[in-house]
């Protein structure tokens, strides 16, 4: 299998302005050797995650045309990141990202939660591992109509693979209303989006099979990746630009991958939303490369500016290459294991001939339960979007009072907010935190092979008075870090 390779150009977009940043707007004179501000440069796109691990680096000629240096300063730069572990150079073959073994990472599994390592606490703690809400005060009359309906259910045996027939009509109408016509028969209902995913991987994945993933992405579906035994391929997203598209179909390519996994709606976790013009382009990339996309819409329904959103991915498909996962989870409760699989009839029936090897359906009454939530979504959301807004501005005024020097965005839709630190300390701060009351996923847990050191995921699923004790926790745990951790990241030192 050939090494995949970032492009010059695209390295270059990612740099920014490597040399020396303006101070108020006037270039101020390099203050270090431009081999040094390079290698530092490309080191923090590596930590971040935007530069893929085993991934290969342009050729000294291509950047050096590229960034408008000499090839001596690409040389120096290559041999600098070599000689710290960040470069790894095989004979006869390009030179590929690497960690150095001084990062503490489990490159095989995420980082494992942490609940099972604390201890009693001495102060009510915030959990913010998990997005997600409460159910809503509809909930109570969603099961009350679904005990009422289930008798008509009494006389079978209950056990359903494709799933009740009401509720298959009720999601096709929905994606229907959302502008992709859609037939109850090309539904299957899920235990959850994960449920269906792992569905679909059993299907699609065969070991050893490379899935593009966007970067960072929902980690439990890193971990589905791995457990059928493939291995998920990291395309990195950019918080000021989303999803690079060159490089997914760059990545397709060159890794001969033939399924993708991606979060184009609110990705969790950092909110960003993939505009209309992007998901053609997407859906012409899946038929180009002959790769199906399973597109994960569990946050689809919480969009939190008033701007419409585009229409479902799979609307801009010709064929059968884009797969849709939808859950209940996410808009309604987290406790509701309903989810749906939107695709072909040729899958659906494949999926069917395995799904008795995994479980024999979902249950009746939740998928009674989940149909009255659909037909009454319109009144639900728009109250828990309300909701998430309020959420969210305390959580942004939260950081903005206590951790002022953290780059956080408004994110336009789901749950959460993706946080930049200061330093790549997101394992030490997630570890430290239960002491101060507070629980964090540290970023690594989003990403492949110990990526995105420098972010954290915050939820804005809690109460508002709660959001802000968990932020001045989180502010008293990064204080309470060594000094040298607390720094921002140390320059490379040239010996």
């Amino acid at each position: 299998m050939a090494t995949r390779v970032i492009g010059a150009a695209g390295l270059s977009r990612d740099l920014g302005s490597w040399r020396d940043p303006e101070a108020n707007g006037v270039a101020r004179k390099p203050a270090r050797p431009a081999y040094l501000a390079l290698a530092e440069g490309i080191r923090l796109l590596i930590h971040d995650g935007r530069a893929p691990l085993g991934i290969a680096l342009p050729s000294e000629r291509d950047l050096a045309t590229t960034l408008g240096v000499s090839r001596t300063t690409i040389t120096s730069t290559y041999s600098l990141l070599r000689e710290h572990g960040y470069l790894i150079t095989r004979q006869g073959s390009r030179s590929t990202v690497a960690l150095p073994p001084t990062v503490q990472h489990d490159g095989s599994r995420p980082a494992k939660g942490i609940l099972a390592m604390m201890g009693a606490a001495d102060q009510p703690t915030v959990d913010l591992t998990y997005a997600a809400m409460a159910a809503p005060p509809e909930m109570e009359a969603a099961y009350t109509t679904a005990l009422q309906g289930i008798p008509s259910y009494l006389s079978t045996h209950g056990m359903d693979p494709v799933g009740v027939l009401a509720l298959r009509e009720a999601i096709a109408r929905r994606y229907t209303e959302r502008g992709l016509p859609t037939d109850p028969d090309q539904i299957l209902v899920t235990l959850g989006a994960q449920h269906g995913l792992r569905l679909l991987l059993n299907v699609l994945a065969p070991p050893a099979a490379r899935v593009l993933i966007d970067h960072p992405t929902y980690p439990n579906a890193i971990e589905a990746i791995r457990d059928v035994g493939a291995r998920p391929v990291p395309v990195p997203l950019r918080p000021e630009s989303g999803w690079d598209l060159d490089g997914i179909r760059s990545a397709a390519r060159q890794t001969a991958a033939t399924l993708a996994y991606l979060v184009p709606d609110f990705n969790n976790p950092t909110g960003l939303l993939m505009p209309a013009e992007d998901r053609a382009e997407l859906a012409a990339i899946a038929r180009d490369t002959r790769m199906a996309i399973i597109i994960d819409e569990s946050m689809a329904d919480l969009a939190l500016t008033d701007a419409t959103p585009p229409p479902p991915t799979a609307s801009f498909a010709r064929g059968a290459e884009i797969i849709t996962i939808g859950s209940a989870s996410k808009s309604f409760w987290g406790g509701l294991r309903v989810g749906w699989i939107r695709a072909g009839q040729s899958l659906i029936t494949r999926l069917l001939s395995i799904r008795a090897t995994v479980d024999l359906g979902t249950p009746v009454m939740d998928q009674l339960a989940t149909t009255y939530l659909i037909e009454h979504a319109d009144t639900i959301l728009a109250h828990r979007r309300t909701q998430l807004r309020d959420q969210r501005a305390a959580l942004l005024a939260a950081l903005s009072e206590h951790l002022p020097d953290w780059q956080v965005a408004a994110s336009a839709g789901g749950m959460s907010v993706w946080a930049q630190l200061p330093a790549p300390v997101s394992t030490a701060l997630a570890a430290t935190a239960p002491n101060h009351g507070v629980l964090l996923a540290a970023g690594p847990r989003f990403g492949v092979q110990g990526a995105f050191e420098r972010f954290v995921r915050l939820p804005f699923t809690h109460p508002s008075a709660d959001l802000h004790r968990a932020v001045e926790s989180m502010a008293g745990a990064y204080a309470a870090l060594s000094p040298r951790a607390a720094e921002p990241l140390q320059p490379l030192t040239c010996y």
